[in-house]
Formats: C-alpha cells, sequence, structure tokens
C-alpha cells in the first residue's frame, strides 16, 4: 500500500509536454488562415495562391511523416521532438518578415512545405512517449488527452491569433507563435525524459508502468549502443513491408484516413457549409463551428476514460478499444442527417453529435502504442499519421468537386459521414484481435532472434 501511496506521477508531465506540443503544432497550422485574409491585400496574394500555400505544407507533412519516425527511432523522442519544435518556430517566424523579400509567394511556399517537415515529428514522438511512459491500462486516456489537442488548440491559440492580427498586423501571428515555440522548445529539452532516465521518477512509478506492459527503455539502447561505438539502425524496407502484411495494422491505417477525413471536413468546408447551404452570416458561422470542436474535445477526453475502464473490466484489450470507437464513430455519421432537417438548431445539433463522436472514436493513437512493433514504434507511428493525413488532400478536393458539379452540400455530407461506418466496418472485419505486432527480422534491434525469444519468455 506504501508503493502505491509514495508512487510519482511523472508520466502525466510527459503526458501534458507532448499535448502543449501538438497543440502549439495545430496552431502555428492554423497561422495562415487566420492571417491569411490581411495578407491577401498586403502582400496582393490571390485566393488561388492562398489555397497552394495551404496545399504545400499538407503535402509536406504526408511526404515526411513515415521519415520522420525512422528518424525518431534513430535518434530518439527527446531529441527528435527538440529539433521539430525548434525548426518549426523558426519558420514561423521567418513567415512574419515575408513583407521584406521580393518573392513573397514563392518564399510563403517554400516556408510553408518546411513548416510541414517540421512538424512531421510530432506525432511518431507522442506514439514512443505513450508507449514508453503508460501502461496498457493506462494508454487509452492518454492517446485520447494527446489527440484532444488539436480540439484545445482551437480554444487556446485562435482567439490570441486573431486578436493579434486585429491589433498589431498579421505579422505578429507568425513572430509571436514562432516566439511562443521557441520557448516551448527549451522547456522540452529541460523537463522530458525517458522513463528509466528521468531524475525524479521513483522506483514505483516504473515498476507500475513495467508490469503494465510501458515500455520503460524504449530509447535506452540508443544510449547503450552509442557507448559501444555502434551505430543504431533503423527500420528496414523489410521492417515497413511486414507492417503492411499485418490485416490488423492495415485495418487500423484504414480506420485513421477515415477519421483523419471527417476531422478535415471541419477543418476547411464547415464554415462555408453553414454560410452557403443554411444561410448563416461569416459571423455567426464561426460562433457556431466553435461549438461542434468544443463537443469534439469532450468526446476525446472521455473516450479515453471509458476505454480504460472496459479494460479494467474485462481485461480484453481489443473490446476495451472498439467499443469506444464503434460507438463514436457510428455517432459521426449523424452528419448526414442534416440533408433531411430545415432547422438551423437541429443542424448544430448533429454536427455536434458527429463531432463528439469522432472525437470519442479517435483512439487511433493509444491503438498504435497498443500494436506498433517496440523496434520500430516511430516508424509505426509516422506511417499511421502520414496514411492518415493523405485525407487532408482529398478530401477538401473531393468535396470542392462535389460542389462544382452538383451545387449542393448533400452528396459531400454522405460522403463525409459514410467514413465513419467504413472505419467501423474496417475494426471490426479486418483488424481483428489487438495486440503488439511481432517483427521477424532484427533489423532494427540489437539481437538475434533466439536471445529475444529467451529473454521475452
Amino acid at each position: 500500500m506504501n508503493s502505491q501511496v509514495t508512487r510519482t506521477r511523472k508520466r502525466f508531465v510527459m503526458l501534458a509536454l507532448i499535448t502543449f506540443v501538438l497543440a502549439l503544432a495545430t496552431g502555428d497550422r492554423a497561422t495562415l488562415s487566420i492571417a491569411g485574409s490581411s495578407m491577401q491585400s498586403d502582400l496582393h496574394i490571390s485566393s488561388v495562391q492562398i489555397g497552394y500555400l495551404f496545399s504545400a505544407f499538407s503535402w509536406a507533412y504526408v511526404i515526411s511523416m513515415t521519415p520522420a519516425g525512422w528518424i525518431v527511432d534513430k535518434i530518439g523522442s527527446k531529441r527528435a521532438m527538440f529539433f521539430g519544435i525548434a525548426c518549426w518556430s523558426t519558420v514561423t517566424l521567418m513567415m512574419g518578415l515575408v513583407s521584406y523579400i521580393a518573392s513573397v509567394f514563392m518564399t510563403l511556399l517554400m516556408l510553408l512545405f518546411l513548416l510541414g517537415i517540421s512538424e512531421s515529428p510530432v506525432g511518431p514522438t507522442a506514439g514512443r512517449v505513450i508507449a514508453a511512459w503508460f501502461p496498457s491500462a493506462e494508454r487509452g486516456v492518454a492517446g485520447a488527452v494527446f489527440n484532444s489537442a488539436q480540439y484545445a488548440s482551437l480554444a487556446i491559440f485562435t482567439p490570441l491569433m486573431a486578436w493579434l492580427c486585429h491589433d498589431y498586423g498579421w505579422d505578429h501571428v507568425f513572430l509571436v507563435m514562432g516566439g511562443i515555440g521557441l520557448v516551448v522548445a527549451l522547456f522540452w529539452c529541460l523537463l522530458f525524459f525517458v522513463p528509466s532516465k528521468h531524475p525524479s521518477v521513483n522506483q514505483s512509478e516504473l515498476a507500475f508502468i513495467r508490469q503494465g506492459g510501458g515500455l520503460t527503455d524504449l530509447d535506452m539502447n540508443l544510449d547503450a549502443v552509442k557507448a559501444a561505438g555502434e551505430k543504431k539502425k533503423g527500420a528496414s524496407l523489410h521492417d515497413v513491408a511486414q507492417l503492411f502484411k499485418s490485416r490488423m495494422l492495415v485495418g487500423i491505417f484504414i480506420g485513421q484516413y477515415c477519421i483523419t477525413a471527417i476531422t478535415w471536413f471541419f477543418m476547411s468546408w464547415f464554415p462555408i457549409y453553414l454560410v452557403r447551404e443554411r444561410g448563416f452570416t461569416i459571423l455567426h458561422a464561426g460562433f457556431m463551428a466553435a461549438i461542434p470542436a468544443i463537443c469534439g474535445l469532450v468526446g476525446g477526453v472521455s473516450s479515453g476514460f471509458i476505454s480504460d475502464w472496459l479494460l479494467k473490466k474485462t481485461g480484453n484489450l481489443s473490446l476495451a478499444r472498439k467499443i469506444p470507437i464503434t460507438v463514436g464513430l457510428t455517432l459521426s455519421a449523424s452528419m448526414m442527417l442534416c440533408n433531411y432537417v430545415n432547422s438551423e438548431t437541429v443542424v448544430i445539433i448533429l454536427m455536434s453529435a458527429a463531432f463528439f463522436g469522432k472525437g470519442f472514436g479517435s483512439l487511433g493513437w493509444a491503438v498504435v502504442a497498443d500494436t506498433a512493433p517496440k523496434e520500430i514504434i516511430g516508424t509505426t507511428g509516422g506511417l499511421f499519421n502520414s496514411l492518415g493525413n493523405v485525407a487532408g488532400i482529398i478530401t477538401p478536393v473531393v468535396i470542392g468537386y462535389i460542389l462544382q458539379s452538383t451545387g449542393s452540400f448533400k452528396i459531400a455530407l454522405i460522403y463525409v459521414g459514410a467514413h465513419g461506418i467504413v472505419a467501423v466496418l474496417s475494426y471490426w472485419l479486418i483488424v481483428g484481435k489487438i495486440r503488439r505486432l511481432q517483427l521477424t527480422s532484427t533489423v532494427a534491434g540489437n539481437m538475434p532472434p533466439l536471445q529475444l525469444s529467451k529473454k521475452n519468455k
């Protein structure tokens, strides 16, 4: 009993760190959406060029995600995240100075591409941190809290950026957000540690994490290899191929793509839907669009607690993860019902229910921490995030073509809502039992197969 009373809780400090980092990254992605209107008039940038700028970030983010995961596995969580934060914050600062450069559009295009590359280590690093710091029984909460940062960012940084743009000018949006990021990079360097190296964690907490399946020594082999004068190998193509040969992981990747498609609808087209289809003013639409985001935050956090509660009650990891995913993503399909109602209030209620469901069903990072091969968790997380964010390129474009062809959002809502149903079917028909995948290759490890199997017996 005494060990339980004196057990430290440093794992929650680490969770707070990665959650705030994701909120910051999400806020920096939104800088252009806040400052864009003022930049268009001041810098003579067209709407088409603004569209290309948004696309530059998405393409770079998707392309870089898997290589970023490989780098995270190679150099460790602390270094990868520090360099990522420092680089994207510097890029954000530089965007505030583009008015002093002759070729504004090309410079912004390059900077936003670099922003996408620099932010790519966030997801893979978070996957490693959750796997290292949290036992299986707490990963649902940890993954849900981390994922909720994208909703919390709307509440934290959007009002700040809007105020800066209105009172001080669009350039201050980039300068202040970049400055905040450099401070956060310093705090990350000072406060983040892997479990086995944390100066304040006690043996009781370490034992609790290890006994629950936490990989507390995940980054320790990096230092051992360095001390031995050896070169740490990253994931091989053979290792990555095994991820795609796993039905479980393929099903998880499909589910993440579908979840991200729903997210991108709310990030891009939802306010326009309220204005064009429902007759809201832009001011009213902006206020109303915040309500589903808040509901998504509530759903995202609550699902983690419920998932971990189910795991404690049933001892069945698959059911504990799949039940919230099923309930949440089925509920997200309720947006399709908006095609059959006329009341503005009912539309907001349905969309709020859909975004709550999307948040409630977003347990993907917890599932990655549960299933990724321990040798290449960063690579798996990067691939998971990269494939999911392909939806950020495809979904807005598909909706645009639907609107151009039909002049209505009706088919678009069906298209987006159907992603929730596809994700549920993927988890039940493709994923199967949720468990950690074991690699047959030791390219990413340091011991031959027989030694590993003996150690694990």
